[in-house]
């Protein structure tokens, strides 16, 4: 090297070094990439890990080095820079290239930056393209490279790199272009994921199509330069049609108010960073009852809204004379699509048959005998006459929404009015298996399980009848179904309650009230243990003592309670008599999937024998919180197993059993003995129904599956008469539990220590001597039994236990 040389790379080295002095202030610390998090979305999951919801506007899915294919690894590699595993962080030969290029064109032609650089750039540093920014960039990237691996570099690089239509990462882009996880990539598809990065939001294969297969080819062809594929790979790949679009994140479990109900509590517990820190939220939804729950409540909707007649057409178009047969479709894809629902316009329609088109331009027929539901809906209480052919349902020219049957075939439909909200849980938890919140969540966000407060009639008797045995009564009471009249001021009008049936019974055994569902009784064994200690009782359950007013109405169930509300009460009865809050989120992990919350509630223990609660000052369950109490726990906490949270006792066992048994024969004989279709002995449950039919309501349960069924309008009318609990509500119940009980063992209840049995006589409730008839058998806390019968003969009547 000559004397001049050798003083130019000195010159060089102290230019450098002073360089680096001058802007080592200003450089940020390449330490904290070791902390560095990506912007990775809000995903929640069902129990069993089906995909509900993703949260965020960036599209990423992070993935470790060793999961990512070589072939991605290389065409990157080949893209972006050849030289990565050799260099220092930077690539003084594309440097010297770019700065000849600005000298002879006035351009930069070539990028010069290498992958260490770039990600420095996107992590450390603004976009500015300025000479500083160049040279801190340059500086960082030696630095970075000494901090840590090759490896490391590239696994973030790959992660956070914007690749268009927000996917950042290639593991989101091939799911956002080709709906495949990246060891599903075909070699053309893994070469084109390199194609965006130059400028993504212009060079990508859904945009510009073109410009990307190009990029494509030129990073094929770069591949086999590099010794990365051989010339047979490379003239296949640059062959293969690409077949990019938009697809959307695969959700497997349609779950959309329980998406929202923890979307919402992770704003709250960490504000906008929810949606970018990369949470994966595991929620306790079971995906097999969720489904189930969803198509039971929308069939059982749809039951209600056939019964109650056809309403018309939902759009009319004009087919008389020219009409653009392919715009009235295109339109007709724009209609909603709640529930399976689609919109067709008829096309052609005879006695027996119509002609219908679709929004996706697909011809279908349908008959007159899967439309003759279809009589002229007049109100809630009258339809019209029923059609005798099809063209007195449809017209040439309406557009009416159509579904699939049972056979496969498509129907004649309609979108509900009536709304209805479904409620399942663990008794022993109260997590949640199940919840819907109305027919759709698209034309409806408002979550009726959790927000909507309503009357449950009937369904709160067992709960009042609780009360009634904890307060001097017992199962073989008698209690008068007669009229009764109240002037009653915190009523302010005159109240006549009356039966259902409007009919009255006379003396009437305790069980036989819930049974029959007899309102008189219910109010007159209020009345008799005190309206206040039946209030307090009922807020044993967990009710908001705001919902539930100080009077004799609230017998009949008029307190306004949220339908989870109900659930929580009647999980009291399934698990025994204690009380558990229900809860949606079972653990949050971050990006790195280490735990920041697992759920800690009070369970079910009854080894723990916990004290139980003596007031009646229980708060309700906090609605606003049932994704879960998110007391947020240190990694180093959850480690630890937690102890055991034993819920409070509320109701004594032997008050368990014995309502239980009730309601048991509330399926055996009573309201809802649709519910033996099951095949089961071992369900429980009360009918629930308001004044005028407004609400109805079905509350039942398994041991180990508690679930309420609610269906109503948003604005309260009459559903018309006959909707009562075991007609609008109870099919839904049915229809779900067939799915949740499944797998379910049959329970057999123990007997507990407290309870005797004796045989009573059916008229008087009281004890009957042994050989005496009239008898049936009945549950008593011991040391409770009625008093003895006298000693007269009366009909002989089958024992019903």
């Amino acid at each position: 090297m000559t004397k001049l040389g050798l003083f130019f790379a000195v010159l060089g080295v102290v230019l450098i070094y002073a360089l680096y002095k001058h802007y080592e202030p200003e450089l940020p610390s390449v330490e904290s990439i070791k902390e560095y998090r990506l912007q990775v979305p809000l995903r929640v999951f069902s129990a069993d890990g089906k995909l509900i919801s993703v949260f965020g506007t960036k599209r990423r899915i992070p993935v470790a080095i060793d999961d990512i294919p070589l072939r991605v690894k290389q065409a990157y590699i080949a893209a972006e820079d050849a030289s990565f595993y050799s260099h220092p962080g930077f690539d003084i030969k594309g440097i010297l290239r770019a700065v000849w290029q600005i000298v002879t064109t006035g351009e930069k032609q070539g990028g010069g930056s290498t992958i260490t650089q770039q990600l420095t750039r996107n992590v450390f540093l603004t976009l500015d393209q300025t000479w500083t920014r160049k040279i801190k960039e340059l500086f960082l990237a030696v630095k970075l490279e000494r901090t840590i691996s090759k490896d490391e570099i590239l696994e973030l690089y790959l992660n956070k790199i914007a690749l268009g239509h927000r996917s950042y990462g290639v593991a989101a882009a091939a799911e956002v272009y080709y709906g495949k996880t990246l060891d599903e990539l075909t070699l053309a598809e893994s070469a084109m994921l390199a194609a965006p990065p130059k400028a993504p939001s212009r060079i990508n294969p859904v945009t510009n199509p073109e410009r990307a297969l190009q990029r494509r080819n030129y990073v094929l062809g770069r591949m086999l330069d590099l010794d990365f594929i051989n010339q047979q790979e490379h003239d296949q790949a640059v062959a293969e049609e690409d077949q990019a679009y938009v697809h959307q994140p695969v959700v497997e479990l349609n779950a959309p108010w329980v998406a929202e109900m923890v979307r919402t509590r992770m704003i709250e517990q960490f504000g906008d960073d929810a949606y970018t820190d990369g949470y994966d939220v595991v929620t306790t939804v079971h995906s097999d009852k969720q489904r189930a729950a969803e198509a039971a409540l929308q069939k059982g909707l749809h039951a209600y809204d056939r019964r109650h007649g056809y309403r018309g057409a939902i759009q009319q178009y004009d087919l008389n004379g020219d009409f653009d047969l392919e715009k009235i479709t295109e339109e007709l894809s724009g209609f909603p699509q709640p529930g399976g629902l689609q919109a067709a316009l008829i096309l052609e329609v005879d006695e027996a048959a119509s002609l219908a088109r679709l929004g996706d331009g697909q011809d279908i027929a349908l008959s007159f005998e899967t439309s003759q539901w279809a009589v002229p809906y007049v109100d809630n209480h009258r339809v019209g006459d029923k059609p005798k052919d099809l063209t007195e349902i449809l017209e040439v020219g309406d557009v009416v929404m159509v579904k699939r049957g049972d056979s496969g075939e498509f129907e004649l439909s309609q979108i509900p009015q009536v709304q209805g909200a479904l409620t399942s849980m663990n008794p022993d938890t109260g997590g949640l298996y199940a919840l819907v919140g109305g027919f759709d969540y698209y034309l409806s966000k408002f979550n009726r399980a959790t927000q909507a407060k309503r009357q449950p009639g009937s369904g709160f008797k067992p709960i009042v009848y609780s009360g009634a045995l904890e307060h001097g009564l017992n199962a073989a009471s008698i209690i008068n179904d007669a009229p009764i009249v109240f002037e009653d001021d915190q009523l302010e009008r005159t109240w006549r309650p009356e039966n259902y049936s409007e009919k009255f019974f006379g003396p009437t055994r305790l069980r036989e009230g819930i049974v029959s569902s007899r309102n008189l009784v219910s109010i007159r064994v209020l009345r008799q243990i005190g309206i206040r200690n039946g209030r307090n009782h009922i807020l044993k359950f967990g009710f908001n003592p705001d919902d539930v007013p100080a009077d004799l109405s609230i017998a009949l169930g008029s307190p306004n309670v949220p339908i989870i509300d109900m659930s929580q009460a009647f999980s009291v009865f399934a698990n025994g008599g204690y009380l558990v809050k229900p809860y949606l989120i079972e653990s949050i992990t971050n990006q790195t999937g280490d735990p920041v919350y697992v759920h800690q509630g009070e369970v079910v223990c009854p080894e723990c024998d916990p004290v139980m609660s003596a007031t009646g000052d229980e708060s309700g369950s906090d609605v606003g919180q049932l994704a879960g109490d998110l007391s947020w726990q240190s990694a180093d906490v959850l480690a630890e197993p937690a102890p055991v949270k034993p819920a409070p006792r509320v109701i004594p066992a032997e008050n368990q059993f014995i309502i239980e048994s009730f309601m048991q024969d509330v399926i055996k004989r009573g309201t809802g003995t649709k519910a033996q279709v099951l095949n089961r002995n071992d369900l429980a449950g009360k009918t629930g129904t308001t004044n005028d039919q407004m609400d109805a309501w079905f509350n039942g349960y398994q041991r180990n599956v508690v679930t309420n069924v609610w269906v109503g309008f948003d604005t309260p009318q009459p559903m018309g008469r006959g909707e009562v609990g075991g007609r609008a509500a109870l099919p839904i119940w049915i229809d779900y539990m067939a799915v949740a009980l499944s797998d379910e063992a049959e329970y057999s209840r123990p007997v507990p220590a407290g309870i005797v049995s004796a045989r009573v006589d059916r008229e008087t409730g009281k004890l009957l001597k042994p050989g005496q008839p009239n008898g049936i058998q009945e549950y008593f806390k011991v040391g409770e039994l009625p008093e003895e019968q006298a000693g007269e003969d009366s009909a002989d009547y089958d024992d019903l236990f």
